[in-house]
């Protein structure tokens, strides 16, 4: 059972590497669009590519809590995913970084609309509004999930303890 533990540590820690590797090609290339923004006309146009750059980068930001996510509780951690505590704060961390995303997303699109299609814009009114009721279902989520958690004061201690390990 330990080796089979092992090769899924090793599997996570595959997949971080990964996300990081995406994080880093979206990187370069959103700096590529700015780049090429900022050393040509400073107009529409410009200003679009710059849009461009801040959804790809906010697709970056996404890659690497992901890759950090998975190596922290996968790989250095090793934590069981199944106590209320432990689901809260991992679902938490992720979607934290996955709300904010969407919602530059939904900025970026609601911009690209305005000046390129308007006809495109319903699309990121659908973009925002899911992004609003994600948002509400994760407090929802908590709400709820804090209840399970008081049942079980345990594996708060245990989250704690694993926390001062990371530090």
């Amino acid at each position: 059972m330990k080796f089979l533990m092992r090769f899924f540590s090793l599997i996570h820690g595959l997949m971080a590497v990964l996300f990081t590797c995406a994080a880093l090609l979206l990187i370069a290339i959103a700096a590529r669009v700015g780049w090429g923004a900022f050393t040509g006309q400073w107009d529409e146009a410009g200003a679009l590519s710059v849009i461009e750059a801040l959804g790809l980068l906010a697709g970056a930001v996404v890659a690497l809590q992901i890759a950090e996510t998975i190596v922290e509780e996968e790989v250095i951690r090793e934590a069981d995913v199944s106590a209320p505590t432990r689901v809260r704060r991992f679902m938490s961390r992720f979607l934290v970084v996955v709300v904010v995303a969407l919602a530059i997303e939904g900025l970026v699109a609601t911009f690209k609309a305005l000046h390129q299609d308007p006809s495109q814009l319903r699309y990121a009114a659908w973009l925002i509004a899911s992004t609003g009721l994600l948002l509400a279902c994760w407090g929802v989520f908590i709400h709820l999930n804090r209840s399970a958690e008081e049942l079980e004061p345990e594996a708060m201690e245990d989250a704690k303890r694993e926390d001062k390990k990371m530090r």
